[in-house]
């Protein structure tokens, strides 16, 4: 992107505009001086004559006179045109957030649930990123791409918002999840491919098991960063009963040696979350982690602007000599 501005190449010519005033003060003085004189008996005729048109305007030689010092001074002090820009080379991540919402997401040691303490977060991993693609995948007994790796972040957000327990079959097929998610970065060309699994259970459910998928993925070079949510020994959860909604102690059950292994298995990292605060912790240290390489190259273009002050000083001296050689021409 060019961001043109002008500057000086000699910059310290401009002292020399400080003489205007004294020169227009000089000429002003020196033309009094030099003032005809006629002699006439009497000046009563005179009197109440209106100055002509060349009296008003006598000072238009002086002022382009003026004109053409100033012009004279811009000139040598060199104006030039710099169009000045940068090349930005980026090296691009692709990122996929697998997001479980199975029925255990509605679990309450997390504020308002799991899964919209994990949404929330996940909006703001997105906002905070440039340039990258970013997709989104949920899981439950069954995967489904939510939205395809995508830079439109406002598009990629409203889905998100979307997402709500009970579009899939519940359960908890985490390899289904994972292999989904690798479906759509297989054919990337990224320099960095990354996947952010965020569970709450156990692999339940689905043909794929999470470390076989795991190993797929470590094929395509994709690295996983596995996140269990929960805290820790039982968690309250709603159950809707005829009477309302009543709370039942659930058992957090967190298979963090599978998870463990997955995000070994791919050069990743895994995480516990036990609240919000947590939460938000790890999807921060994940997003510095994962931060797109950029390298700036800037360059600069001239252009001189001297020639167009140069014309101007003809132009404004052409003026002076035309006005006072005929238009406001002095009696010798």
């Amino acid at each position: 992107m060019l961001e043109p501005h002008t500057h000086f190449a000699d910059p310290e010519f401009l002292w020399l505009l400080f003489l205007l005033p004294l020169l227009a003060a000089w000429s002003v003085w020196r033309g009094r001086k030099k003032t005809a004189a006629l002699r006439h008996p009497s000046l009563e005729l005179t009197v109440h004559l209106p100055p002509s048109w060349r009296v008003r305007f006598r000072f238009l030689p002086l002022l382009f006179r003026l004109l053409a010092f100033a012009a004279s001074i811009i000139a040598l002090a060199r104006p030039q045109s710099t169009a000045r820009g940068e090349n930005v080379y980026r090296e691009g991540i692709d990122i996929t957030l697998a997001l479980d919402i199975s029925g255990s997401m509605l679990a309450e040691d997390f504020r308002p649930n799991r899964l919209e303490a994990a949404k929330r977060v996940a909006e703001e991993f997105i906002r905070g990123r440039m340039n990258d693609r970013i997709g989104l995948v949920v899981f439950a007994g069954e995967s489904f791409t939510q939205c395809p790796l995508t830079t439109d972040y406002d598009v990629l957000v409203d889905l998100l918002q979307k997402v709500k327990m009970g579009q899939l079959k519940d359960g908890t097929a985490i390899g289904e999840g994972i292999a989904t998610a690798i479906n759509r970065m297989r054919t990337s060309r990224a320099k960095s491919k990354v996947m952010i699994l965020l569970t709450d259970g156990v692999n339940n459910m689905g043909a794929i098991d999470p470390l076989t998928a795991a190993q797929i993925a470590a094929q395509f070079g994709i690295r996983i960063y596995c996140i269990g949510v929960g805290s820790r020994g039982t968690a309250p959860y709603p159950v809707k009963t005829p009477y309302g909604t009543i709370y039942q102690q659930m058992l957090v059950e967190i298979d963090e040696n599978m998870l463990q292994q997955v995000a070994r298995e791919t050069d990743g990292m895994y995480f516990r979350a036990t609240d919000n605060r947590k939460l938000e912790e790890i999807y921060n240290r994940i997003d510095k982690m994962e931060r797109t390489k950029i390298e700036v190259k800037e360059f600069r273009r001239y252009r001189e602007l001297y020639p167009q002050y140069v014309l101007l000083v003809l132009g404004f001296l052409g003026i002076e000599l035309v006005l006072s050689g005929f238009v406001f021409r002095k009696i010798p």
